[in-house]
């Protein structure tokens, strides 16, 4: 299934239907009265999150939705059935912003967590509403409001428990297909990887949620390379994992340059927890990977390990980091508040 996280819509909620006029004729009731009944409100836009779905490509393909709109009113105190509502299935994770891409109208975090995109329009009254003591017969009915309608942005930001960051070129797909069974494309050029790929990780009889996100280059807080939505996807990550290869011509360079664009992009990126994995070690002369964690560490790099994704030297010790500092911040989010005691 092909990747899509960004996409724009078209949403409008159903009419309201309108009131009937409508009096009583029967036999020898003369002056039967009004019984024009109301209209059927319209139907909403809802959009609801589901687990399963990890890609916006079916709004690619279907674009406007529209709900129904409610039947009309009819006599003998008819009221018009209710349009039926339209339920939009996203996967959990997804904003959706209204037209500017700048304000954020939900954020679907939850399973279940849904919300009403568009409310239908009520129905009209019919003349049996305004029957009072001075007007018997009242002639007049409303017609149903008019649904609402607008253009929004989806934008999806996956949710996974680690990201996999780095150059390009620097392994991450390599490490993830190692580490997981996912099979993300492999090769020896940069931008192999062209949509962020999601693996399930397993040590220790303990799992997590691993995303490799494509390679970013200097610039990517501006948009460069698609960065900019590429760093949308590692939001909501627990942990960062920045792979360093060991083999470029500058790695401590490589590794300022990614740090430089989590500051700069924002969203607590910069603040998240940091391991930080040299890679391609077969290919490096024996000390040379102590070294470099070395100045590393001395240019303010924090947890550097090294690793091998061909030989697997060093992989369960740079997952064992991960899953550590995973479960400390899910203790830490599912800590009870402590409430102070209430003095008079």
């Amino acid at each position: 299934m092909k990747f899509l996280d960004q996409a724009k819509i078209y949403a409008r909620s159903g009419h309201g239907g309108p009131g009937s006029v409508s009096f009583r004729r029967e036999a020898h009731v003369p002056f039967g009265g009004p019984d024009g009944g109301n209209g059927g409100r319209g139907g909403d836009i809802i959009a609801r999150a589901v687990n399963g779905l990890n890609t916006l490509i079916d709004y690619r393909y279907q674009q406007h939705f529209k709900a129904e709109s409610g039947r009309p009113g009819a006599g003998r105190d008819r009221s018009g059935a209710s349009g039926d509502s339209v339920i939009m299935r996203l996967p959990v994770g997804t904003q959706i912003l209204s037209d500017d891409q700048q304000t954020v109208l939900a954020d679907l975090t939850e399973e279940g967590q849904e919300i009403v995109l568009a409310t239908g329009g009520s129905g009209g009254k019919g003349n049996a509403f305004f029957k009072s003591s001075t007007n018997r017969a009242p002639r007049k009915s409303q017609p149903g409001e008019p649904g609402q309608e607008m253009w929004v942005w989806l934008r999806l930001k996956l949710i996974a428990d680690a990201g996999l960051l780095g150059l390009p070129n620097a392994g991450k797909s390599t490490f993830l297909a190692a580490v997981s069974a996912a099979k993300p494309k492999i090769a020896d050029y940069p931008f192999t990887t062209l949509h962020p790929n999601l693996g399930v990780v397993a040590v220790d009889a303990k799992e997590f949620v691993m995303a490799d996100i494509p390679g970013l280059i200097e610039g990517a807080h501006e948009g460069a390379g698609l960065g900019h939505r590429f760093l949308g996807h590692v939001e909501r990550c627990r942990v960062l994992l920045h792979l360093v290869d060991a083999t470029a011509d500058d790695p401590i360079e490589a590794w300022k340059i990614l740090r430089r664009e989590l500051k700069e992009y924002g969203g607590g990126l910069n603040d998240k927890p940091e391991i930080v994995g040299l890679t391609k070690l077969d290919a490096t002369p024996p000390d040379y990977a102590e070294d470099l964690a070395d100045a590393l560490r001395a240019e303010g790099a924090g947890t550097v390990l090294p690793l091998s994704s061909v030989s697997g030297e060093g992989v369960t010790s740079v997952l064992r980091a991960l899953i550590g500092i995973i479960e400390e911040a899910t203790f830490e989010e599912n800590k009870p508040q402590e409430v102070e005691p209430w003095s008079p």
